[in-house]
């Protein structure tokens, strides 16, 4: 694997779960990811004898934790038995409404609008360009 494409410096606590998902389109997904969500690329790494294959990918959000992907269809392993596209993301964000106004200028499809919950949160739920489900809300867990 070639060194990372892109590293931003972030003082966001180091995750401790990762999230793995599988992209069709790699680096189209995680030029979405920053722009919609803002998301913060740290590593991608391309298959040596073709770079649009990636073998590893991380993206960071903001708030802490991220996620690890890499492309769909690399030649066995794990990720082969997983479909792209198929995927459900909660994320914890402070503000839901500047972040959907964000995503969907950015081309997110709206699954479900803004909508405030019984158990006290705000948020909304958006499709990215592979259908995955990504949704954003400020309810933190117990």
């Amino acid at each position: 694997m070639t060194a990372p494409e892109q590293t931003t410096t972030t003082t966001t606590p180091a995750p401790t779960v990762w999230p793995c998902l599988v992209f069709r389109d790699a680096r189209g997904t995680a030029d979405f990811l920053v722009r919609a969500f803002g998301f913060e690329l740290t590593a991608m790494y391309a298959r040596d004898d073709d770079p649009s294959v990636i073998e590893h990918a991380e993206l960071r959000w903001p708030a802490g934790g991220g996620i690890m992907f890499g492309t769909a269809g690399k030649d066995g392993g794990l990720p082969e038995r997983r479909t792209p596209g198929t995927e459900s993301v909660y994320v914890v964000c402070s503000d839901p409404d500047g972040l959907y106004e964000r995503a969907t200028a950015a081309g997110a499809e709206t699954i479900r609008g803004m909508k405030d919950e019984d158990y006290g949160s705000r948020g909304f739920t958006v499709a990215d360009p592979e259908g995955n489900y990504w949704s954003f809300g400020t309810y933190r867990g117990q």
